[in-house]
């Protein structure tokens, strides 16, 4: 029997892989990193990024419709709703982060979505939990092709290439294809891979999502009508292999038992309690309890008293920012994060607004900062450090470090946490009963006959929720 080539196999184990191979390490996991995916992009529908791309998405029409979450009454071709929402969920940075790195949910629930409103017969929660979790492992195996993917990325950002990868295997799994096509979608795809790091703070980062959610679920419509690419896309050097230096893939297989072992079974996923570059979270966390040991001594934080603040941090440059201009910037600023939390005692949403960003306060701490990046101290979201040392004008130091902040996969995010993170972000958007709702679908949604329930609590907002409280009264 001939072996099979790489791409051949994942295009088989995509199309062969079924819910009862869904273990319940997996589906618990999975369920949080969806319901964790929905409430940043609800709180996303809310930023300027969002705004700009929904504007623009406005103006494509087409006979299938799909939603926008946190929009009652705006509908959008398939493709562009995937689109929207994928850049709402990473509009803030405050989506689900994996390793080696990758923001692996963004890419995939927004075109499984935006997909199964499109579909003649409904499918059903545990159809769309399977699909997800399909999307989820090809990201997961793709990754591992490569040790360079461990790190902290240099040149380009990861989800722009394993997560359109991953929205198009997701995408492949809920249309049914055939093996052939699953590997035709895989090779579609990858011809819409890749974009660079140097648009890492800026307004276009979050667009990477969104256009991996989008080219995905094109990539395997295109697949389904008969679109071919190269078969051995995952193969070669030339192919999948043009992203990593040291690219050595292997087989996705499924064993003729039907044992499958996920990754995800075993990597968990960090949730940011921040919305901002994941990194940022050891430096917080760090910049909190030296704050909390200066305190403890001097009785107050006086800015006045602070004559250097030095940072350890891993080296990467572009999370490097010494003095962040816009909220983008700031989101991925080692500087400015640790200076929010000796000023402010938190880091929150609101800390990366214009007027916190441009505070006096703010800026003349920044002015005290210096980085430091010690040689054990690896640019790995696995193996990172974070130091915060405050020097006084009288000679006093008072410092502390992180390994592993609350949140961190060595370190999750307790399910009452989760959930409360969820229910602030959505009620900013959502009333209360399609945040209950929502928290309740995905909580049981490998019970749930239809996914199209979930759709309708994603557009219970709180202003249309309004009206019809208006309405009854009169």
């Amino acid at each position: 029997m001939l072996r099979k080539g790489i791409t051949e196999s994942f295009g088989a184990a995509i199309h062969a892989l079924n819910s009862s191979q869904l273990t319940d390490g997996v589906i618990n996991r999975s369920k949080r990193m969806m319901l964790d995916t929905l409430g940043v992009g609800l709180l996303g529908t809310r930023t300027s990024v969002f705004n700009k791309a929904l504007t623009y998405s406005q103006l494509f029409m087409s006979d299938e419709r799909s939603s926008v979450w946190g929009k009652s009454e705006i509908t959008l071709p398939p493709h562009y709703a995937a689109f929207v929402n994928g850049i709402a969920v990473h509009s803030m940075d405050f989506d689900d982060t994996w390793h080696p790195a990758t923001h692996p949910s963004g890419a995939v629930l927004p075109a499984l979505l935006a997909l199964a409103e499109t579909l003649p017969s409904q499918p059903s929660g545990l159809d769309l939990l399977l699909a997800f979790n399909v999307g989820i492992e090809v990201q997961g195996r793709l990754l591992r092709f490569s040790k360079e993917a461990y790190n902290i990325p240099e040149r380009f950002h990861p989800p722009s290439v394993v997560g359109v990868m991953g929205s198009a295997a997701a995408s492949a799994k809920l249309l049914g294809l055939s093996p052939a096509q699953c590997s035709h979608a895989l090779a579609v795809a990858a011809s819409s891979a890749g974009a660079p790091l140097a648009n890492a703070a800026t307004q276009t980062k979050p667009l990477h999502i969104g256009n991996a959610a989008r080219r995905g679920l094109e990539a395997a419509q295109l697949a389904q009508m008969g679109l071919e690419g190269n078969p051995a896309i995952l193969d070669m050097n030339c192919g999948f292999g043009v992203y990593y230096k040291d690219y050595s893939p292997s087989q996705m297989s499924v064993s003729s038992s039907g044992d499958f072992k996920w990754i995800l079974e075993d990597q968990d996923v960090a949730f940011k309690r921040i919305p901002a570059h994941l990194g940022m979270h050891w430096v917080v966390d760090a910049a909190l309890a030296a704050r909390a040991k200066l305190e403890n001594t001097l009785g107050n934080f006086d800015l006045g008293q602070i004559r250097r603040v030095k940072l350890r941090v891993p080296p990467s440059k572009y999370v490097n920012c010494p003095l962040p201009a816009t909220e983008h910037q700031a989101r991925h600023s080692f500087q400015f994060n640790a200076c929010s939390a000796l000023l402010d005692n938190k880091v929150a949403v609101s800390s990366f607004s214009d007027a916190q960003i441009n505070r006096p306060a703010l800026k003349k701490l920044l002015s005290k900062v210096e980085v430091e990046t010690p040689k054990d101290n690896q640019p790995s979201f696995d193996k990172m450090y974070c130091e915060v040392e405050i020097e006084t004008h009288q000679g006093q130091s008072y410092g502390a470090r992180c390994d592993t902040f609350y949140g961190h996969w060595r370190k999750p995010l307790s399910q009452e946490d989760l959930v409360e993170k969820f229910s602030v972000n959505a009620s900013s958007v959502l009333c209360s009963e399609g945040v209950e709702g929502v928290i309740d679908v995905i909580g049981n949604i490998e019970r749930v006959r239809e996914c199209s329930v979930l759709g309708s609590y994603l557009r219970m907002t709180s202003s249309q929720h309004q009206q019809m409280y208006s309405t009854r009264r009169l």
